[in-house]
């Protein structure tokens, strides 16, 4: 099983980035899709999640209306589109694959949000 993640990086406040996850290994059509993040002295948090079947979405309170996940089951991936990032959203993005007792995880990708 991989799950690895790609579009990290610097950017300044206000601009985009689109975070791609790439799995293998699974039946990717099968599992929940989320990505989490951490940053540094913090405690790992859900930021939106894509359910199988129907593609419904949930978001954190502080990135709706700002970051979309999606994914596509053809491809095995799954993205998040990042817009209007503050400085807060500055952290390690994980990519998680949630189905029953299994958990996957990716190795993460630094987001950092400066001028």
């Amino acid at each position: 099983v991989q799950l690895v993640e790609s579009g990290g990086g610097l950017v300044q406040p206000g601009g985009s980035l689109r975070l791609s996850c790439a799995a293998s290994g699974f039946t990717f059509s099968n599992y929940i899709m989320n990505w989490y993040r951490q940053a540094p002295g913090k405690e790992r948090e859900l930021v939106a999640r894509v359910f199988r079947g129907s593609g419904s979405t949930n978001y954190a309170d502080s990135v709706k209306g700002r970051f979309t996940i999606s994914r596509d089951n053809a491809k095995n991936t799954v993205y998040l589109q990042m817009n209007s990032l503050k400085p807060e959203d500055t952290a390690v993005y994980y990519c998680n694959a949630h189905r029953l007792e299994y958990d996957y995880w990716g190795q993460g990708t630094q987001v950092t949000v400066s001028s």
